[in-house]
């Protein structure tokens, strides 16, 4: 069977990365970019990949699909434009990474190197679980959720959409974070986190109010 020709939503360096990771995926071949903001980098090659203009993209459909190399939250509006146009999403799991087979992980979602997901968890779609990333039993990860390089969700945990967890933090057991929040780098969070606010700390505590993911 022949390999399933894969699509990058993005341009930048975390794009490149995701086009690397899919590329030791058996089964994928990564055939090109997607730029959606800056049409003038079409006219150009990115690591001698051509890249596409997003609304031209629904020609390649049939027999394309696409992951959102993207690490903001907003990365939803992205994946709507694109699912728009008919292209439908590969789910994307480094081979260096162990997701139990208890656990669901949505379309469009990327499980980078060395990540690990326990047993009886769920992970939403177009979730980014990045390198060495950890998350427990029976956690609920929400969509468009970013878990950033080394960070710890441990068991029991949920973790709601479009909520950034980032570089080296640690949430406890049976800890919810809300919608839309952001975790910073080395954060401890010890107990329930609000929709709408980012944390920081040891442990974390609320430093601003009204935030919309990162």
């Amino acid at each position: 069977m022949p390999d399933v020709s894969l699509l990058v939503l993005g341009t930048r360096t975390l794009a490149l990365e995701i086009a690397d990771l899919a590329s030791d995926v058996p089964g994928l071949r990564v055939a090109g970019f997607v730029e959606n903001m800056e049409p003038e980098r079409c006219g150009e090659q990115l690591a001698g990949l051509p890249v596409h203009w997003v609304d031209d993209v629904g020609e390649l459909a049939e027999d394309h699909v696409a992951v959102c190399g993207l690490a903001t939250t907003h990365r939803g509006r992205f994946v709507d434009q694109v699912a728009a146009l008919g292209l439908r999403f590969a789910t994307i799991i480094h081979p260096t990474a162990r997701v139990s087979r208890t656990t669901v992980v949505g379309e469009g979602s990327i499980v980078s190197a060395g990540a690990v997901i326990g047993a009886y968890s769920e992970v939403g779609r177009h979730v980014l679980v990045n390198r060495g990333a950890l998350v427990g039993h029976h956690t609920e990860i929400g969509e468009f959720v970013s878990i950033q390089p080394g960070a710890n969700v441990a068991g029991a945990c949920t973790i709601g959409p479009r909520t950034y967890v980032g570089m080296g933090s640690v949430v406890l057991d049976h800890v919810n974070v809300g919608s839309a929040s952001v975790v910073g780098a080395g954060a401890v969070v010890t107990r329930d986190v609000r929709d709408n606010v980012q944390v920081v700390g040891v442990p974390a505590h609320v430093v601003k109010e009204g935030v919309d993911g990162k």
